[in-house]
């Protein structure tokens, strides 16, 4: 049995949910997503306790993937209804002697120590702010977001010696020693 896919979703003031057939689509104040889920999962609207509902079946309790796929469904609309009203965030730092970022309408612009600058605009539904050597993207979709910042995040990756390159602000690099000479040489 799911845990995660019996727990029903309660729709907060201001989200519309509409279900047709598999497909799911969530409109609030940061913007409409739109979700194609597995056919084995069932989504019904109801109306419960709290308000408005979202509510998860499967066709076969005791199919193993049909079970995985319940859960996977309700993490997928609960992160579409949390988008939509708060929207999701990813902080990258950029470090490096003499590496920028700038941005230029829809288009990053990085100076990361190759002999050109790198462009790279940026996705529908994604934004971006550059202060210093921080950029903050933002966006309601939680896929697009994640996605974006480690494409950003692949041009550069950290290296583990002087720790240039581009990482999540939270993320810790594991910092190697250099080479050592040997005595008398």
């Amino acid at each position: 049995m799911s845990r995660v896919g019996k727990k029903p979703i309660v729709i907060p003031q201001g989200v519309d949910v509409t279900v047709n057939g598999n497909t799911v689509t969530v409109k609030g104040p940061k913007g409409e997503l739109m979700e194609t889920l597995n056919t084995a999962v069932v989504v019904t609207l109801a109306s419960g306790e709290d308000g408005q509902e979202v509510q998860f079946t499967v066709t076969q309790e005791q199919d193993k993937n049909e079970r995985a796929q319940w859960g996977t469904a309700r993490a997928l609309v609960a992160n579409m209804i949390e988008g939509v009203t708060e929207g999701f965030t990813k902080k990258l730092e950029v470090n490096g002697v003499g590496y920028r970022v700038n941005l230029q309408g829809r288009v990053l612009v990085l100076n990361v120590g190759f002999s050109h600058e790198v462009k790279v605009d940026l996705p529908v539904g994604v934004d971006a702010e550059v202060e210093a050597n921080l950029i903050t993207i933002t966006g309601a979709s939680k896929h697009d977001v994640g996605s974006f910042a480690d494409a950003l995040r692949k041009i550069r990756k950290p290296e583990p010696y002087k720790g240039k390159g581009i990482k999540y602000v939270e993320e810790i690099v594991r910092r190697k020693a250099g080479k050592s000479q040997k005595a008398g040489e």
